[in-house]
């Protein structure tokens, strides 16, 4: 459920279990299956948040958010490279250059 969400979170909306009026309205603000959905922050009592949709911030209270269903978006850890090899003859010019590693 998009109620769900931390602060910093995202998620894929899957659907919107809401009045016609209600669905409609968010729809027409970006609000569409396969959107990405971002929780922005939160109001120091906890209700509204504020989400990221389609280039716009919309606050939508909890009651609200616990009725549309997102998939989270599960962020992954980058890999790293691996550092470049270096052949024997360029680390013996580095070494001429520069001198032996201390």
């Amino acid at each position: 459920m998009l109620s769900e969400l931390e602060v910093g979170e995202s998620g894929i909306l899957v659907a919107l279990d809401l009045p016609a009026g209600v669905q409609n309205h968010l729809m027409y603000m970006g609000f569409v299956p396969e959107a990405r959905v971002k929780a922005l922050h939160r109001a120091p009592a906890g209700d509204p948040t504020v989400y990221a949709v389609d280039g716009i911030e919309v606050a939508i209270r909890r009651e609200t958010a616990k009725s549309i269903r997102v998939e989270p978006v599960r962020t992954e850890m980058p890999v790293p490279s691996s550092a470049p090899s270096v052949s024997e003859d360029s680390m013996e010019e580095l070494t001429s250059l520069y001198g032996a590693a201390r």
